[in-house]
């Protein structure tokens, strides 16, 4: 049994999953319970009175390519979200395991586990170094119950881009011994590419990517889990039988078109403008105490007083984020399209 088998749940590991069934265009479908006639809403191109193939090749082809990976390092999930939940509830036992969060943090990291039964081990990151990661002191609380590392690069809330050689280092320390989880959701608006090189060399590294943030599919639920096949075969064990529509898969496929991606690329660095230039103009306004660096299409904020901040924000039909529970008097601020964020401005100066 190799080291990733150990790691996780024995009784995963032992589970039979669920067989969803055949799928052959050849023949007749007569064996999935299914309607043979499509609704008259359905606007689908391939039916939905059909149930969707659990991982559609074409897809994960799709997304392999987009993220540069072998296809058997790809699975298709209901955004991140799911692929956090597979993770905790593969590799971790109630009462007995741990997962290691850095917060502030994405706050789904440490809900997931708690609602496993997990430990969370919170390894703050420092505010005084822009919210730089501690590999020392994250390694020194990676007891033999830590089964999974969450990192978030560029981190959520505060934007920040996590050194490589920290990442990696984290990952290396932990080879054989746990599972270093980096959400990149962020990390088509950062300077830095994805580490998705690393990983035929890192068995322990596993990715978290996204559809939602750069290519406009919040909506769809679609995301990608990118890691060990290894690992993937025990995630396929507990994953919802079918976890995508196919109108889901219809849209990412449409967004991963090379005339959309082209269109993706120009919405990336229209945000990256924009960010540059809401940075500059916060940080000229009296109200405003910081704005801290980022490498995501938002960034965190501290006002002189956030609540009038967020009230003033109301006050003209615009929604930013209450950031106070991580960090006094913060904000989080998506940075939308150039009149958006110039109403944003006009509201606080």
């Amino acid at each position: 049994m190799s080291w990733i088998s150990r790691l996780a749940r024995p009784d995963i590991v032992a589970l039979e999953s669920y067989t969803c069934p055949e799928r052959d265009p050849d023949f007749t479908r007569l064996h999935a319970n299914e309607l043979p006639w499509r609704s008259g809403a359905d606007a689908s191109a391939a039916g939905l009175n059909r149930y969707p193939d659990p991982q559609p090749a074409e897809l994960i082809a799709a997304l392999a390519a987009l993220y540069g990976v072998d296809a058997a390092r790809v699975l298709a999930t209901r955004g991140t979200d799911e692929g956090i939940d597979l993770l905790v509830r593969t590799f971790c036992r109630a009462g007995r395991d741990a997962v290691v969060v850095c917060p502030p943090a994405f706050v789904m990291y440490a809900i997931s586990a708690r609602i496993q039964g997990a430990q969370v081990i919170e390894v703050p990151l420092l505010p005084a170094q822009q919210f730089a990661l501690e590999p020392h002191c994250l390694l020194a609380r990676c007891t033999e119950a830590v089964k999974l590392v969450f990192l978030c690069s560029p981190n959520n809330p505060t934007g920040n881009l996590m050194a490589e050689e920290a990442v990696l280092g984290i990952a290396d320390a932990l080879a054989g011994r746990a599972l270093v989880v980096v959400d990149e959701a962020y990390v088509e608006f950062a300077a830095r590419a994805s580490l998705a090189a690393q990983l035929s060399a890192r068995p322990q590294l596993v990715l978290l990517r996204t559809l939602s943030k750069a290519h406009g599919l919040a909506g769809a639920r679609c995301g990608a889990l990118l890691g060990d096949p290894e690992v993937l075969s025990l995630l396929r064990k507990i994953i919802a039988p079918f976890p995508l529509t196919q109108l889901s898969t219809e849209a990412a496929l449409g967004a991963l078109a090379p005339a959309q991606l082209a269109r993706t690329h120009a919405h990336v660095r229209a945000i990256c403008a924009e960010r540059a230039r809401l940075a500059a103009a916060l940080t000229a306004l009296p109200r405003v105490r910081r704005v801290w660096p980022s490498d995501a299409n938002f960034m965190l904020a501290e006002f002189a007083d956030a609540a009038q901040a967020l009230a003033l924000a109301r006050q003209a039909h615009l929604l930013v984020r209450d950031a106070r529970r991580y960090l006094d008097q913060s904000l989080r601020i998506t940075v939308g399209t150039a009149a958006e964020n110039q109403a944003l401005l006009e509201a606080w100066t």
